[in-house]
């Protein structure tokens, strides 16, 4: 029995393709560009605490290859994690006042670093809001000690340099929306620009003179 016409089939996998196409013109690969985080920390207090001293913080993510440079600053200072998946290189500067440290991690040392973030599970839910003109889909992660945290991310910007969200790595899109810990603390990072202008090289260099350098080992007060 013939169930379709030849018009009909022919009507079915122009449809089928057109959709294909028109999502991956949709999708855009993220390899070099800007973008900004507002971040906001909810102590759950009216009294003022030492946390309060890092609402208005930013986080800017400067992103060129496989290269990343975030830098999160705040009344407190200034930290940039540099990651050089190329050289397998990641550095964190410190700069809060007149002190200013140079810590140097190994691949396996970035992993410690972030272990908490080992075995995040990221539940799916069915729900979207638009932000800053991007579509997000909403998603929850769990943690191994059972933490949950909450993600809105867009398929429509697909990176190829993850390192930089280590938490959200796994997601098939870009995080514009995700809330993590400090201590107790809920903090939220918000989206509030993207620039796909290029980044400068000089933006990955590292300092020459000025810091303290120091081994992740010693940084933790292990050294």
């Amino acid at each position: 029995m013939r169930l379709y016409s030849n018009d009909m089939m022919k009507f079915l996998l122009a449809a089928f393709f057109f959709g294909l196409s028109f999502s991956a013109l949709a999708q855009k690969k993220f390899s070099e560009g800007t973008i900004y985080y507002d971040i906001v920390i909810n102590t759950g207090s009216s009294k003022p605490q030492n946390a309060d001293f890092f609402d208005g913080a930013t986080s800017v993510v400067y992103i060129k290859g496989n290269k990343s440079r975030t830098e999160m600053v705040s009344s407190l200072g200034t930290q940039s994690t540099i990651i050089d998946e190329a050289k397998n290189s990641i550095v964190i500067l410190k700069e809060f006042g007149e002190q200013k440290y140079l810590i140097n991690l190994t691949p396996a040392e970035w992993v410690d670093a972030n272990k908490k973030y080992d075995g995040v599970h990221f539940t799916f839910i069915d729900s979207t809001k638009n932000i800053l003109g991007y579509p997000c889909k909403k998603a929850v992660g769990m943690l191994s000690d059972g933490t949950t945290f909450i993600v809105w991310y867009t398929p429509d910007l697909v990176l190829e340099n993850k390192d930089f969200q280590y938490a959200n790595k796994n997601l098939p899109g870009l995080a514009l929306e995700y809330e993590t810990t400090l201590g107790n603390l809920k903090v939220t990072y918000t989206v509030s620009k993207i620039s796909f202008n290029p980044v400068p090289a000089t933006k990955f260099d590292l300092p020459k003179s000025g810091y303290r350098v120091m081994s992740y080992a010693e940084s933790k007060g292990k050294g």
